[in-house]
């Protein structure tokens, strides 16, 4: 019976998330599975990723096949490259200590790889927030400039029509004063 290491799909439509599984490779893609490996959530970023490390080693093992994007996955967690390491310890290249002591560099440098890349994310969107904050303060600043324009015009054009008032207001006030002299 030939093995498949694949992913199983669970969620709701466009959100979509994995169960890392071992199944026959005659099975269809959601149906009945040997073991649950872990889950693979493409949603989040950087995607997150939990798996039975040992497990997974041991299915590798065993002759378990696994699909391109379970290939990769393992491949990022690293345990492929300890089944690579694992072969050399068997071919005597070198000794576990030193099989150890390589993988556990190679995840350390890994580790910082993935803070790497979450700070820098965290900081494009403090920037991108900070840029459209300051967007939103020069478009508040332009329209509160357009509105004490529109209310010095409003002002000074009710000054004129006061002016205006009051110079008809006086001439007539004067003819006014003036009939009853005649």
């Amino acid at each position: 019976m030939p093995v498949k290491m694949r992913l199983q799909r669970h969620g709701r439509k466009d959100y979509a998330y994995y169960h890392i599984v071992v199944a026959d490779s005659r099975a269809p893609r959601d149906g009945r599975r040997i073991e649950r490996l872990g889950s693979y959530n493409p949603n989040t970023n950087p995607a997150t990723v939990n798996l039975n490390f040992e497990r997974a080693l041991y299915w590798l093992q065993t002759g378990a096949q696994p699909t391109d994007t379970v290939r990769n996955i393992l491949s990022w967690e690293g345990v492929l490259l300890k089944k690579h390491l694992l072969g050399g310890v068997k071919k005597g290249a070198f000794d576990e200590a030193e099989a150890e002591r390589r993988f556990n560099e190679w995840k350390a440098a890994k580790e910082a790889k993935i803070v790497k890349t979450k700070e820098q994310i965290a900081a494009e969107k403090q920037a991108a927030a900070k840029a459209r904050l300051e967007a939103e303060a020069a478009i508040n600043k332009a329209k509160a400039e357009e509105l004490a324009k529109k209310k010095a015009e409003a002002a000074a054009a009710a000054a004129e029509a006061a002016a205006a008032a009051a110079t008809e207001e006086a001439p007539a006030a004067e003819e006014a004063t003036e009939a009853p002299a005649e």
